[in-house]
């Protein structure tokens, strides 16, 4: 069980992230590559990708095993600021001393089967050739794995964070706490999620960073260290065929049904997310007639539907935003 334990400063200091994290996205997307679970999520992604992985990524199997102890250098905190490079900058620039606690507890876990490679002793040491190498397996995976469907990941936790923000206006930072349910339970002042391990976390005034994550699976994540900035990254609410999803749109096929004033309307609209009562009574139209729009514009890959309740919440895609910027555009 983990649980959160707030005080009153740690409530006025609770954020959510505003972009999907590069380095957790690294950290869980391969650990996720590497099981079998939600196959319909994943099952598309994982038939992608195992297919482009190379030797070279030998060095994060050893450094993220599918179930355990993570280490907390993989995923620093990073400003605000979620640029590829800048975060793998961060992560090479660790103190020799986090890298020896982190390895050291790495090579402890006790679910390791067998022991860690002479690289990791190296990186462990700080050694230069080592840290390149990791940087550059950080950057290769990246590449390989995430880049060609980081406009659909962004699009997911763009939806995850519309869904968060509507919390927040209708209830503060208690219904934010609360929507995260039923992955995460709270119980003021106590945040708490099944886990593995028997965890505390206390959060002593310094608040806490939501972290959305689409590759986070069943339960959240947090970091080991009790003294770092306190960070938990949760699983979100997927769409089905997400790795299909168009990260340009098209010509031809279904866009053609996009002519029209309604669903340019529609798509202008969702960009902040909208439910489908909200457009129908936006632009008085009826509810069916604003689910069909939506099911025309969901279908072209335009924008996300994500069930919250008894509401769908619409929000748009990256193709769906370059088709309202590009020229000649709705």
């Amino acid at each position: 069980m983990l649980r959160v334990h707030f005080t009153t400063d740690d409530i006025a200091r609770v954020r959510v992230a505003t972009a999907p994290d590069p380095l957790w996205e690294i950290t869980n997307s391969f650990q996720a590559l590497a099981g079998q679970e939600a196959p319909l999520l994943f099952g598309d992604w994982r038939r992608l990708v195992r297919s482009r992985l190379r030797p070279a990524h030998a060095l994060l199997a050893a450094l993220l095993p599918p179930r355990g102890y993570t280490p907390d250098f993989l995923t620093p905190e990073l400003g605000g600021s979620h640029d590829l490079e800048g975060a793998v900058d961060t992560v090479l620039r660790t103190p020799r001393t986090a890298l020896r606690r982190d390895l050291t507890a790495l090579a402890a876990s006790p679910r390791r089967t067998r022991p860690l490679p002479s690289e990791v002793r190296a990186l462990a040491d700080g050694e230069p050739s080592a840290l390149r190498h990791l940087g550059a397996a950080l950057r290769g995976y990246h590449r390989c794995a995430l880049a060609p469907f980081w406009p659909q990941v962004r699009a997911q936790v763009d939806a995850d964070r519309a869904l968060r923000t509507r919390e927040v206006l209708r209830g503060g930072t208690d219904g934010l706490l609360a929507s995260l349910g039923p992955v995460l339970r709270w119980r003021p002042p106590v945040l708490e999620a099944d886990y593995p391990v028997e965890r505390e976390l206390r959060l002593e005034g310094r608040g806490l960073l939501l972290q959305p994550s689409l590759f986070c699976l069943r339960r959240p994540v947090t970091l080991a260290a009790p003294d770092l900035p306190p960070v938990l990254v949760y699983p979100i609410q997927h769409s089905l065929g997400w790795a299909r999803l168009p990260s340009r749109p098209a010509p031809g096929g279904e866009l053609a049904a996009l002519i029209g004033r309604t669903r340019a309307a529609i798509l202008e609209d969702v960009v902040p997310g909208r439910t489908t009562g909200e457009l129908a009574h936006r632009l008085g139209i009826s509810g069916a007639a604003a689910s069909q729009h939506t099911a025309v514009l969901r279908n072209a890959g335009l924008l996300l539907s994500v069930r919250r309740g008894r509401h769908v919440l619409h929000t748009i895609t990256p193709a769906g935003s370059a088709l309202l910027e590009g020229p000649g555009s709705v």
